[in-house]
C-alpha cells in the first residue's frame, strides 16, 4: 500500500469519525427536554392550582399551551433518536417492545417530512391560540396575519418536502428494479 492509499483512508476515516461530533448535539437536546417536561410540570401546577379563578377561556389557552410544550418535545424526540439513528450510529433496538414505529423507515427525508408536520402542528396551536385571544390587548389584526402566512408557509414547505422525498423514493424504487 503507497503513501497516497494510506493518506486516503485516515481522511476518510476521520470524515467517516466526524459523525460522532453530532452525539453532544443529541445530547444537548436531551436536556432542552428535561427543560421542556419542567416547564410543562410547572404550567400544568399553575393551572391546577388556579382552576377556581380562570375562566374557560384562560383554561383553554393554558390547555393549549399545555399541548404545545408536548409537540415540541414530540419535535425533539424525532429530531434525537431519527437524527442520532440517521446521521451517527444505528440504535441497537431490534426487538424492543417500546421501538417506535416510525424508526423503522426513517431516513433524512423522512424525517425532514415529519418534522415538517411537527412544526405544522405547532404552529397551528399558536394560531388557534391567537384565533381566541382576538379583541384582547396585544393581539393585532396584523400580528394574526403574518401568523396565517407563516403557518401557510410551514403548510406549503412540508407538502414540497414530501412531494420532493415521494420522487426521491420512487426515483431510488426505479433505479433499484432496472438494476436487477
Amino acid at each position: 500500500m503507497n503513501i497516497s492509499n494510506i493518506l486516503q483512508t485516515r481522511i476518510e476515516s476521520l470524515i467517516f469519525f466526524s459523525r460522532w461530533l453530532q452525539a453532544p448535539l443529541y445530547l444537548g437536546l436531551i436536556l432542552a427536554q428535561g427543560l421542556y417536561v419542567l416547564r410543562f410540570l410547572m404550567e400544568l401546577w399553575h393551572l391546577t392550582t388556579h382552576i377556581t379563578s380562570i375562566d374557560e377561556k384562560d383554561i383553554m389557552l393554558a390547555v393549549l399551551g399545555l399541548i404545545d410544550v408536548v409537540m415540541i418535545a414530540n419535535l425533539l424526540i424525532m429530531v434525537i433518536i431519527g437524527g442520532y439513528e440517521t446521521f451517527v450510529s444505528r440504535l441497537n433496538l431490534k426487538g424492543h417492545a417500546d421501538e417506535p414505529e416510525w424508526l423503522s423507515h426513517v431516513n433524512a427525508g423522512a424525517l425532514k417530512v415529519k418534522l415538517a408536520t411537527a412544526l405544522i402542528g405547532i404552529s397551528s396551536i399558536h394560531l388557534l391560540s391567537s384565533f381566541i385571544k382576538i379583541g384582547t390587548p396585544g393581539v393585532s389584526n396584523n400580528d394574526i396575519l403574518w401568523k396565517v402566512i407563516v403557518h401557510l408557509t410551514f403548510v406549503v414547505s412540508a407538502l414540497l418536502l414530501a412531494w420532493t422525498d415521494r420522487i426521491s423514493t420512487t426515483t431510488a424504487l426505479e433505479d433499484k428494479k432496472h438494476r436487477s
